[in-house]
């Protein structure tokens, strides 16, 4: 378990998990995280994606506006992260 992974970050996951309603998800969303943090972790999702379906580096910078460095980063996540990407990839592929 890495040092991440902390009594406060526990119970910040069980909350998640509790929650159906995807209002009060986004309203959760909108009180923990500034609008810049919701867009940037929005943005690498849509990275995920792209980079899933074959898109390059710079189409996905192209269409997102994200930088080659955020690209690089994901990628990197998406071949040797902790399969969160992947599995976030799943339930929208679902």
């Amino acid at each position: 378990m890495s040092d991440l992974r902390t009594q406060e970050v526990n119970d910040l996951l069980r909350v998640f998990a509790s929650l159906e309603d995807e209002d009060t998800i986004f309203a959760l969303l909108e009180d923990l995280f500034t609008i810049r943090e919701i867009k940037e972790t929005s943005q690498r999702l849509a990275v995920a994606r792209m980079l899933a379906a074959g898109k390059s580096y710079a189409a996905i910078e192209e269409i997102t506006g994200a930088s080659a460095t955020t690209i690089a980063r994901v990628s990197k996540c998406l071949s040797y992260g902790s399969g969160g990407y992947a599995a976030a990839l799943d339930v929208l592929a679902g």
